[in-house]
């Protein structure tokens, strides 16, 4: 007797990593709590894959800003109004842009923080034989609330290096990660990795499925804690796997239709070239090459971990 060969697909992705689509958003196919306006671009019966139209052109300059975080030290802030002492974080944090243009990619900037996080009005600022650590209020105690605002900082940091070195009237910002305060900032879209929900109704999601590399759905608004438009695009990929190779990107809610479909096909143009490829990066393609690599420059300006760990020891015992 014969056994029966089940058909599998292995995600693209490196298994020490989550998936590029988890389990728990395969299990949300149907309706979301999110709030949908599917008919942005053309009818929601009407989705099918978009190619850039004809005439498109890539941006003068394509600038892609990221940061990176790391927790250096837990302390505990001894507050004169609290019985107990208070939990914090001394934590170091790093922003950049890189710039892509027709002769290749180049850092634009560059900026590393350090800062002590803790919900106490007493808060000190930290200063060591290495580094300074400012200090820095949180909404509460709790790890969440010390990483939120960790998290914060570290967006303030990319907005401030945007804000300071933008200065093409036709260059476009990509952020890597949702666009969650950085909607402000023009010709920006947010660059999401990883689907932690899958939004889109059956139909919709199946489009998605359908894409071909260089493909994006049509712009739809969504709206969870904010409103923002927003697209998937799928990147050259050899995996089969349901959303290999695919991203979400997300703009300002404040746009019109005719300037997120000109953005959401100017990147659909550009960000295929852009792609990392997976014998390189266990996250390709969706961790694009420029992303990569300014990662590992940020991770390593933010200094040796034990050294500023033992700095920030031999502060607290001065």
């Amino acid at each position: 007797m014969t056994a029966s060969v089940t058909e599998f697909t292995v995600d693209p992705w490196d298994p020490g990593y989550a998936a590029a689509l988890s389990v728990e958003a395969l299990a949300e196919l149907g309706p979301t709590s999110a709030e949908l306006v599917l008919d942005v671009e053309r009818d929601a019966a009407d989705w099918k894959p978009v190619d850039p139209p004809p005439g498109t052109v890539a941006p003068e300059a394509l600038l892609i800003a990221d940061g990176v975080r790391r927790i250096d030290a837990r302390v505990w802030v001894h507050d004169p109004s609290s019985p107990m002492p208070i939990p914090g974080i001394a934590a170091s944090y790093a922003a950049g842009i890189v710039e892509c243009g027709p002769s290749g990619a180049r850092l634009a900037a560059l900026e590393v923080g350090r800062s002590l996080f803790s919900a106490s009005p007493y808060t000190p600022e930290v200063k060591t034989t290495h580094a300074t650590y400012r200090a820095e209020r949180a909404s509460g105690p709790s790890m969440d609330e010390l990483s939120l605002a960790l998290q914060r900082q570290v967006t303030q940091l990319e907005v401030d290096l945007a804000v300071k070195y933008r200065s093409l009237a036709d260059d476009l910002l990509l952020v890597d990660g949702p666009l969650r305060g950085r909607t402000h900032l023009p010709r920006t879209v947010g660059y999401i990795k990883t689907h932690h929900t899958a939004y889109l109704p059956g139909p919709q999601s199946a489009v998605v499925s359908a894409l071909a590399p260089g493909q994006r759905t049509p712009v739809f608004l969504m709206g969870t804690s904010w409103r923002r438009h927003a697209w998937y695009v799928r990147l050259p990929v050899r995996s089969s796997a349901p959303w290999a190779g695919i991203a979400r990107c997300e703009a300002g809610a404040d746009l019109s239709v005719d300037e997120v479909v000109r953005l959401a096909d100017t990147l659909t143009l550009v960000l295929p070239s852009l792609a990392g490829v997976d014998y390189k990066d266990p996250r390709a393609p969706q961790n694009l090459v420029p992303i990569g690599g300014l990662e590992k420059l940020l991770r390593h300006r933010l200094g040796d971990p034990a050294l500023l760990y033992r700095a920030l020891r031999t502060a607290a015992h001065s």
